[in-house]
């Protein structure tokens, strides 16, 4: 009278509960009925069931493993050498060029002297030459004096020109 797929019962085999729950009759199973690998856990919820559980990873063995150079050492080993002789390169290129970097450090000072005196020498030579011949600081000297007015800023501008 029931079909069979739509059929409910009130009674459950121990298939149909999850591995983690017990099942409700509370039968405990023998020692010899537990498959290796199998133990008593207690879950967080306080519930205990079987469970697989994982054996202790075995002890790592004591000797060392050889592990590869890095890529940036090889790179860092193989320019130690380059850099290294290119130093020392510029250091005798320096020891050679340190009679001519004198020679013209020298030079340098020397032009600078120069201009310095150039400086300092051209006005007073200047000076003492108008002196000289009259033209200087004194009666001869000629005063031109402009005096310009305008009227709006495009407006016909009208000066006069004082000599004295």
């Amino acid at each position: 009278m029931h079909d069979t797929a739509y059929e409910i019962t009130t009674q459950r085999r121990p298939d149909d509960y999850p591995a983690y729950l017990p099942a409700p009759e509370g039968r405990v199973m023998l020692p010899s009925e537990i498959p290796p690998g199998v133990q008593m856990v207690t879950l967080p919820g306080g519930i205990r069931t079987l469970a697989y559980t994982q054996p202790p990873a075995p002890a790592a063995p004591l000797v060392p493993v050889v592990q590869p150079i890095p890529a940036w050492a090889k790179t860092t080993a193989l320019l130690t050498p380059t850099i290294g002789g290119g130093i020392a390169a510029a250091g005798i290129g320096l020891s050679y060029a340190a009679p001519g970097l004198i020679a013209m450090s020298q030079a340098l000072w020397s032009a600078v002297a120069l201009i310095a005196a150039a400086a300092i020498g051209v006005p007073l030579l200047l000076r003492l030459g108008r002196a000289a011949t009259g033209t200087g600081t004194g009666t001869g000297t000629t005063h031109i004096t402009q005096n310009i007015t305008a009227s709006g800023m495009f407006g016909k501008a009208n000066g006069t020109i004082n000599h004295r």
